[in-house]
């Protein structure tokens, strides 16, 4: 079963927004594996708490990824 785990800022995304991470993930895989893979195949889209994660040692926070001036 073809698996892709998707993290993003917690409010990054509209609903559209990961529907479309869902249906173009999903269609890529079927082009790689073949058709019959589409229907195993699971995309999670998971949100996480803003500065819940980081990178190279930093927190990140949305506005941050954003390049919002912080406070």
């Amino acid at each position: 079963m073809p698996f892709a785990n998707f993290k993003v800022p917690a409010g990054a995304l509209t609903a559209e927004q990961k529907e479309q991470i869902i249906t173009r993930t999903t269609d890529l895989y079927a082009e790689i594996f073949g058709d019959g893979a589409r229907a195993t195949t699971l995309v999670l889209v998971e949100e996480v708490a803003d500065a819940g994660w980081g990178i190279g040692g930093g927190v990140l926070t949305l506005a941050r990824i954003q390049g919002t001036p912080q406070e």
